[in-house]
């Protein structure tokens, strides 16, 4: 089953055609990897599946319906959540308090103590934290506050905006571990945009290529990362 579908997706800014009739699907419980160069336009399609930005033409299907126009926090509480590049944490709030507003708009059967002691399982040091204002903290611990903040309402998928950017290897394969055993034990599904190409590829079912707002190439992760034209343009440096 398809979590969610995309179809013929087109945004443009103004006479520019960032994403051009995109379309692609999600699978329950499957990680789809979008890669591809700078300036592709993968955060704009990310944004568009939010709705943070209007599509000039397509349609996206959650759980077989068609959000349109529907707006951004109204997807929140359908299920759908985005980590952005830039985190966007509130830094002179609490670690505690900026995983707590991941809640707000969700399940109101929640119990979110035992949600946080979830996250906190997760990411061990974001409970040594907890009474850390955000803005103090390192950069990968920040990500780890903005993924945490996401998940803490289980939500039905999830987009991540380039995770790896200003982290060290070590902090990466530590959230990139979370995501894969969350998908594991918990069916999460995740929409992951990223230039680490060989990373996402270790993480994904199915890749997707995009280049200048079209996908140009699609298929299986494993295949993708076999293909020698990809290795030559995008895995020839070490991840």
């Amino acid at each position: 089953m398809n979590v969610l579908q995309v179809k013929d997706l087109t945004v443009a800014y103004g006479q520019v055609t960032a994403v051009d009739r995109i379309s692609f699907h999600v699978p329950a419980g499957s990680v789809v990897t979008l890669i591809g160069a700078n300036g592709a336009g993968k955060t704009t399609l990310l944004k568009a599946l939010m709705g943070a930005l209007p599509a000039k033409e397509g349609t996206v299907e959650l759980d077989g319906i068609v959000l349109g126009q529907i707006p951004v926090e109204e997807r929140v509480r359908r299920g759908m959540y985005l980590v952005p590049e830039k985190r966007s944490l509130f830094a002179s709030m609490k670690v505690e308090d900026n995983l707590r507003l991941g809640a707000y708009a969700r399940r109101k059967d929640l119990k979110l103590d035992r949600e946080l002691e979830r996250i906190f399982q997760l990411f061990p040091v974001l409970k040594e934290r907890r009474e850390q204002l955000a803005g103090t903290l390192s950069g990968g611990e920040q990500q780890m506050v903005a993924i945490g903040r996401a998940l803490i309402a289980h939500p039905r998928v999830l987009l991540l905006d380039e995770p790896s950017i200003g982290l060290a290897p070590r902090i990466v394969q530590q959230i990139m571990e979370v995501i894969v055993e969350l998908k594991r034990s918990e069916g999460l599904t995740v929409i992951l945009v990223e230039q680490n190409v060989r990373m996402a590829l270790r993480a994904a079912d199915e890749a997707y290529l995009v280049e200048l707002g079209r996908v140009v190439k699609r298929g299986p992760a494993a295949e993708l990362a076999a293909d020698p034209g990809l290795v030559s343009s995008y895995l020839g440096k070490a991840a």
